[in-house]
């Protein structure tokens, strides 16, 4: 083991415990050797008969304060670089450690006020905040460990959050059965269009959606893998095997059973849905895997096929009504503008990010 010699640019008492080591393992015991690893251009005082003298004067030597002002502007121009732009947490986490330690600053306060100063800010819709999350979190954190845990976490959820042209499943929260389309099955009242419904509680092919962007969205092609959905965010569903959408016919199509409004697929159809969480404490920007939500769109048709000029919203649910289609029983899927209730509410699951 080599000691290096002391410049300045090392914190005093990681040096001093490199010395330990050393001593430890060379079976000695003798300040003055410690003293003779010192850089002559740092004065010391003449009377040093310890190691922790010896520590006390390096710390009270002028190099010691360059040394932690060196360390709190590094703090300053540390800047956290997302794990999608090829950063390193881990890296990361360790520097920003490392500049605390040696700047000597303890107080956890201090400490999340620079952290913060580290984290990207982003007010806009193409890439995570992860200052506005961390600033949320910043008073459950009393410790290192505390600022530690609470990031990771940010940056798990970042991973999980829905984006442009994700691929998900709808879960209905009441019955625990995916929204669902097969190909060439068609309703056999109503638009005769091809059929949605809710099947199995098993996820299977016919359950996997495309999330896209509306046209009213924010959206910027050349930046579409940083877009994420937002509550309230109006998306298009599409069928990853089928590529048709999800919505409800320009025309007023009542369902099979209940007679509301009928919820079919087609290659053409323009509806859009809206997001939003349905459960006001879980409600948050972001939206992510295994969020419920109220998806609805906007109808301008009633049930008699007569037009209305600001049309109205239609929510999208579904319940333990079946109806049948040769011999096939299907689980109703329906929009209606009743009163929400737990035959509206969908969990979102993400199965792929392009």
């Amino acid at each position: 083991m080599e000691v290096p010699k002391y410049d300045g640019n090392i914190h005093p008492d990681e040096w001093i415990n490199d010395i330990q080591k050393y001593f430890k393992l060379k079976n000695i015991n003798d300040v003055k050797i410690a003293i003779s690893f010192v850089d002559p251009i740092i004065s010391l005082p003449a009377e040093i008969d310890s190691l922790e003298k010896l520590r006390n004067a390096l710390k009270e030597d002028i190099s010691f304060t360059v040394f932690k002002n060196t360390n709190k502007r590094l703090l300053r121009l540390l800047k956290y670089i997302p794990e999608r732009k090829k950063g390193e947490t881990p890296k990361f986490i360790s520097k920003f450690r490392k500049y605390c330690y040696n700047a000597e600053i303890n107080d956890i306060e201090e400490q999340k006020n620079y952290f913060c100063h580290s984290l990207p800010n982003n007010n806009d819709n193409y890439f995570y905040n992860y200052l506005s999350e961390f600033t949320k979190r910043k008073e459950n954190i009393k410790s290192m460990n505390d600022l530690i845990r609470e990031f990771e976490e940010i940056v798990t959820d970042e991973l999980n959050l829905i984006r442009n042209e994700s691929i998900v499943a709808l879960k209905h929260v009441a019955t625990g059965k995916y929204l669902s389309s097969i190909e060439n099955i068609h309703y056999t009242t109503g638009s005769k269009s091809q059929v949605a419904f809710v099947s199995s509680q098993v996820l299977g092919p016919n359950a996997l959606w495309k999330i896209i962007f509306a046209k009213n969205c924010y959206y910027d092609s050349h930046k579409g893998q940083h877009d994420y959905i937002y509550d309230s965010h109006n998306i298009k569903i599409q069928h990853i095997d089928y590529y048709k959408y999800l919505g409800i016919n320009s025309g007023s199509y009542k369902s099979p059973i209940s007679e509301h409004t009928e919820v079919s697929c087609g290659e053409y159809y323009h509806t859009d849905w809206k997001v939003n969480h349905s459960r006001l404490e879980n409600s948050q920007r972001y939206l992510k895997s295994n969020d419920v939500v109220n998806l609805s769109t906007k109808k301008f048709y009633d049930n008699n096929g007569e037009y209305i000029n600001d049309g109205y919203e239609a929510f999208l649910r579904s319940h333990d009504i079946q109806f049948s289609i040769g011999n096939d029983t299907f689980q109703e899927l329906v929009c209606h503008n009743e009163r929400l209730g737990g035959n509206d509410e969908w969990c979102i699951e993400l199965i792929k990010q392009d």
